[in-house]
């Protein structure tokens, strides 16, 4: 009796489906949109090492020999250092004070039955969709009154504010997300509902607090508006007045507003690429969830 042998694995390695031309014409639209979107961020670090003869050309040069110049420039602007340590303060400060506000927020309403948590929420959302650009008046206003211009903790408290709604909403759907019983059990072995919290809820928390920490770094990092109108004193200022600092009465110096853009992009671009996974996956299961 003859039996029919199984395939070898390699021929079933080799066995591959064919190429349909809607998936060939897919991965052909995403390397288009993809080359779209990257060209700039090329064109931008390309542009910062050029030459200043070789930026405003009749003919694209892409064939150069780098030099540091620009950044030479870029960073020898008179208190560089201090927008470098006022941008890190103001954001690092106001990404901690809104995951340890929504932490608790988030678990409250994904958590506890209470009076009004609809309208809570409601609100969260209406706050999240905000334009704050419109409250630039009131919040120099205040800040007039209140003696607080030029203040880095008042910038902090703002920033805080702008992106805690997003905050909350993530870390919302992330708690609401991991299974009651396991808190419980938790609760059953003995732990306090704050340590059944910290030791269990916690740490899955991790894509959560990862995605609003990227949001919330990118958004009080970039934001103009409000330190532009608050704060004059160059010493209370933030990298993006500093991007500003090479116009001159003839135009713009390209090559170090090009140096700028790429020193003041490498920040988010790190944090990027070193979240990005967990990041991504944390924006869409927080938005779904619960």
């Amino acid at each position: 009796m003859s039996t029919t042998s199984a395939p070898e694995p390699a021929q079933q390695l080799r066995t591959r489906r064919p190429l349909r031309p809607g998936t060939v014409a897919k991965n052909l639209g995403a390397l288009l949109l993809a080359a779209v979107f990257v060209f700039p961020v090329y064109w931008m670090f390309s542009s910062a090492l050029k030459p200043a003869g070789q930026i405003l050309t009749k003919d694209p040069v892409f064939v150069f020999t780098p030099t540091l110049d620009n950044f030479t420039k870029a960073t020898g602007v008179a208190n560089f250092w201090t927008y470098v340590t006022n941008s890190v303060l103001v954001t690092v400060g106001a990404v901690v004070l809104a995951l340890l506000v929504a932490l608790a927020a988030s678990f409250a309403i994904a958590r506890m039955k209470f009076k009004g948590r609809k309208g809570l929420v409601l609100t969260v959302m209406m706050a999240q969709m905000a334009p704050w650009e419109v409250m630039v008046i009131a919040m120099y206003m205040i800040a007039r009154d209140s003696e607080m211009l030029n203040s880095l903790p008042l910038l902090t408290a703002i920033y805080f504010v702008m992106i805690l709604p997003f905050t909350i909403w993530t870390l919302r759907g992330f708690i609401a997300a991991v299974p009651v019983t396991l808190e419980e059990a938790a609760q059953i072995d003995g732990c306090t509902r704050g340590q059944a919290f910290r030791k269990v809820i916690f740490p899955l928390l991790a894509p959560g607090l990862m995605s609003t920490s990227l949001f919330g770094f990118i958004t009080a990092w970039n934001e103009f508006a409000m330190v532009l109108i608050l704060n004059k004193d160059k010493t209370a200022q933030t990298l993006p007045l500093w991007l500003t600092e090479f116009m001159t009465a003839f135009g713009n110096d390209w090559g170090a507003t090009m140096a700028a853009s790429s020193l003041f992009a490498v920040p988010v671009l790190l944090i990027f690429i070193f979240l990005q996974r967990k990041a991504v996956g944390g924006m869409t299961a927080g938005a779904v969830k619960g």
